[in-house]
């Protein structure tokens, strides 16, 4: 007789077998074939299960009303499949606009979804394991593309195809919107930064280039963000500074008039603070006439649903530019933002250039800045240069050839060992595409 302790134990494949979920065998047109049947009373929820292959519990769930017909079989769904149409919709409109979502982007949108809902299941479970079978749902709806590559070691050149297509995109939304013509409803927003220093400690010449240095951990960084219209009007700037708001208010009260204030842990802008920009700002300063153009470097400063919402509810355009452009398309870095910075210098006047450090603290920073800033703005040099930085980047009037073709390569002229890995992004995350997969 065999020993009951000696016999072997099953196998972790076995148990697994055990434990596989069973694949449905049924279709849903059967399903409801039998429910017809049963309904009519013409079987019984037996004899109909048997004669239509379906599950006789699952017809019978159907029959009492605890299941609605047609309904899917499993756990709930974490995003339902009207808010994945939503979602596949958003993802077109980004595509359109030069905003291809990355595999992160996406569930963020798919996450901001989800927690408008209030649903009870646990909000971890949006995942890995959602996003393939999201993948596998919308395979006709969306495909996985790789983005624009860097030419590695060449970063002030970019992929010439990428500007085609950029300047392509424009022409489109342009002549789509009847916006040809209408300087005053083109925006550029883009953010500049500025190094302070606390303490000057003089180095000599051969050195220092004769600029006073801050001293070892004495600097805070200070963000702006400001936006202009092609004909030369202002949004208020956006201030943005690292870690903490300066103490007190009069930060505030010196500062450049209805400007905007925020803080985030390095000083830039960050998809919160475009949020709070674009929505309590640039919506209430905007012109009224629309569609409103805004182009700016979404790469930077990745929009969220919130803002696409808002955006697309207020006829505003979103244009993001390529990626690693924004030396050659940005209008404001081509004119005001050196201005700006070289104003500044001057009124400091601790006869440093515009590319060291401000000899100016944290908290006076916006009284110096609103001086500087209005003095520009307030001179037809300030509105003149503000125009010829659009006309320099070709974005108005809209014309591709201005851009320097010294800061082009194309991707046919690489040799094999200079050709870049295609990378979706500078992470290396897949970008998603909507449109037929091909």
């Amino acid at each position: 007789m065999d020993d009951p302790y000696n016999q072997k134990m099953p196998s972790r494949n076995h148990l697994d077998k055990i434990g596989r979920k069973k694949k449905k065998k049924w279709t849903e047109e059967a399903m409801e074939r039998a429910l017809v049947e049963v309904k009519s009373g013409r079987c019984t929820v037996r004899q109909a299960a048997k004669e239509f292959g379906v599950p006789k519990s699952s017809l019978g769930d159907r029959v009492s009303g605890r299941v609605t017909p047609g309904s899917r079989s499993g756990p709930a769904q974490l995003i339902t499949s009207a808010d994945e149409e939503l979602l596949v919709e958003f993802s077109l409109y980004m595509s359109k606009h030069g905003f291809p979502l990355t595999k992160q982007q996406l569930v963020s949108f798919a996450s901001s979804i989800y927690k408008r809902q209030n649903r009870r299941v646990a909000f971890s479970k949006l995942g890995q394991t959602w996003w393939l079978n999201f993948r596998k749902r919308q395979e006709k709806n969306i495909t996985i593309q790789p983005a624009d590559s860097v030419v590695r070691g060449r970063t002030v050149c970019v992929r010439k195809e990428a500007v085609d297509q950029f300047f392509h995109l424009l022409s489109t939304i342009l002549d789509a919107n009847g916006l040809s013509e209408k300087s005053h409803q083109i925006f550029n927003c883009s953010e500049t930064g500025f190094q302070l220093s606390r303490k000057r400690v003089i180095y000599p010449k051969s050195t220092s280039l004769g600029c006073n240095k801050p001293t070892p951990g004495s600097r805070d960084h200070i963000s702006v963000l400001a936006c202009f219209s092609a004909s030369g009007e202002d949004i208020p700037p956006f201030l943005i500074y690292s870690k903490a708001y300066p103490g007190g208010v009069c930060y505030k009260t010196q500062g450049p008039p209805d400007a905007l204030y925020g803080w985030s842990d390095s000083g830039c802008i960050n998809s919160e603070l475009f949020k709070k920009w674009f929505l309590k700002h640039f919506l209430i300063h905007a012109p009224k006439e629309r569609p409103v153009l805004l182009i700016f470097d979404g790469h930077k400063s990745p929009v969220n649903l919130e803002v696409v919402e808002a955006a697309r509810k207020e006829k505003i355009i979103l244009l993001c530019l390529p990626p690693h452009c924004s030396h050659i398309l940005q209008p404001l870095e081509a004119g005001l933002f050196p201005l700006l910075k070289q104003r500044l210098t001057t009124l400091i006047g601790d006869g440093c250039t515009a590319e060291t450090y401000f000899a100016v603290t944290k908290k006076e920073f916006s009284g110096v800045f609103k001086g500087t800033y209005q003095a520009v703005m307030e001179e037809e040099d300030g509105v003149r240069i503000v125009k010829e930085g659009f006309k320099k980047c070709g974005i108005y009037p809209l014309n591709h050839c201005t851009v320097n073709s010294a800061h082009l390569v194309s991707l046919h002229t690489l040799s094999p060992a200079a050709e870049p890995s295609f990378s979706t992004t500078a992470q290396g995350v897949p970008t998603v595409a909507a449109g037929p997969s091909s």
